[in-house]
């Protein structure tokens, strides 16, 4: 996106790219669907970049969900919005966007360098950047340079991290990168484990604490996995979660079963004579718990709550699973932390090294899935060609004043 702005305004743009391919990432999030954008109301929108709002809303002002939408329709992308107001492409493919994009670029006249990895500046001079490039040393000179370096999750697509030790030793401060967006563990037991790993938990409820003491749940589905949980339901408390555990060691998340069915109504249905069927049946049958929702019943409720109804449906409606750790950052969809937003001026500029810009998930926010993250590194990017464009300009001005 900053190449974009840049080729545009008639600046040489060159892309340097550590994969041998581009976007990987980019692809990889549209594996499952490509959910590019949020159509829900914008303050909403907005409110999914948490205590980092403030940050991303000048450049999500300057390049909203609307003109993401107008964009790709520019680039022959048709989109729709989903029933939880995701946006998505009409085939729901990231590839062809990607192509008709990489086209455009290509036509415009950016040039692309793949297997280049980035290791810095020679001497510190931020105007001569050093690649490696199969091994061997490389040397480029640059009017100015955006890193858009991503995170640390799903390094196999080429976001390592390594970018951290070398803006680290230039005095750049550095959130510490963190899971985002990620899977928890729990100690199930081996029979469990065993039994309904891989099984969807579908149409639950989560409940967390905040730090405030208010109550936040959120709606979806989970998987059970060998190791604890994983899924959009949760995904969406990852970061509330996340920093609970870096606190006390352990977070508790409260799981309804049956969202749609109150208390009340489940103790009326499973008080109801049953007959000879057994108890397993009668909450099939009366509550749609079976499967892997028996199965985690079965897991955290002692055997003689089944005989006491009013207990049973407080923990079918309030079921307490202890979350122990997030799972490893090269695991997670996104990472939390990066450059801190002190360090850098109004259009993105790392304020201790002129004419270095930053953009992406290398900064220092975090938003849920749903579209949010794909918004966001879009604007950021498109923030940061503006930035390189609004820097060259100024120092052109002043070169001019200079010389008269």
């Amino acid at each position: 996106m900053a190449a974009e702005v840049l080729v545009n305004a008639g600046f040489k743009v060159d892309l340097y790219e550590a994969m041998p391919t581009v976007g990987r990432k980019f692809l990889m999030a549209g594996k499952g669907g490509m959910n590019i954008s949020n159509d829900e109301p914008y303050d909403v929108f907005l409110s999914r970049f948490g205590d980092r709002e403030s940050h991303i809303k000048a450049v999500i002002d300057s390049f909203s969900p609307v003109e993401l939408k107008c964009w790709l329709h520019e680039l022959g992308i048709d989109t729709f919005v989903g029933s939880s107001g995701r946006v998505f492409p009409s085939d729901m493919k990231a590839a062809p966007l990607l192509r008709k994009w990489l086209q455009r670029l290509r036509s415009a006249g950016v040039s692309f360098h793949m297997r280049h990895q980035w290791r810095g500046w020679v001497d510190d001079n931020d105007q001569v950047l050093i690649f490696n490039v199969k091994g061997e040393r490389c040397e480029v000179n640059v009017d100015a340079v955006i890193l858009a370096l991503g995170g640390a999750s799903w390094p196999q697509l080429g976001s390592t991290g390594d970018w951290v030790s070398i803006l680290a030793k230039q005095s750049v401060s550095i959130a510490p990168l963190r899971p985002s967006n990620c899977g928890f563990d729990v100690m199930w037991s081996d029979y469990f484990r065993n039994r309904y790993s891989g099984q969807p938990l579908k149409s639950v409820s989560i409940s967390v604490s905040s730090k405030e003491g208010l109550e936040i749940c959120h709606k979806g589905e989970l998987i059970v996995t060998d190791y604890g949980l994983e899924g959009g339901a949760i995904y969406a408390l990852s970061a509330m979660v996340r920093d609970e555990i870096a606190v006390t060691g352990y977070a508790m998340i409260y799981l309804d079963l049956i969202p749609n069915i109150n208390k009340a109504a489940a103790v009326n249905k499973i008080t109801q004579d049953r007959g000879k069927q057994s108890m397993a049946n009668h909450l099939r049958k009366q509550l749609g718990i079976n499967g892997v929702k028996a199965g985690l019943l079965r897991e955290i409720v002692q055997v003689s709550c089944f005989s006491n109804a009013e207990e049973l449906c407080s923990f079918i409606k309030s079921m307490p699973i202890k979350l122990i750790a997030a799972r490893p950052i090269a695991e997670a969809i996104s990472s939390a932390g990066g450059v801190e937003f002190a360090e850098l001026d109004r259009n993105l500029m790392i304020i201790k090294k002129p004419g270095v810009f930053c953009a992406g998930e290398m900064l220092d926010w975090e938003a849920p899935t749903g579209g949010y993250l794909l918004t966001a590194c879009l604007s950021l990017g498109r923030a940061a060609g503006m930035g390189v464009i609004a820097n060259l300009d100024f120092l052109r001005k002043r070169s001019n004043d200079l010389i008269m």
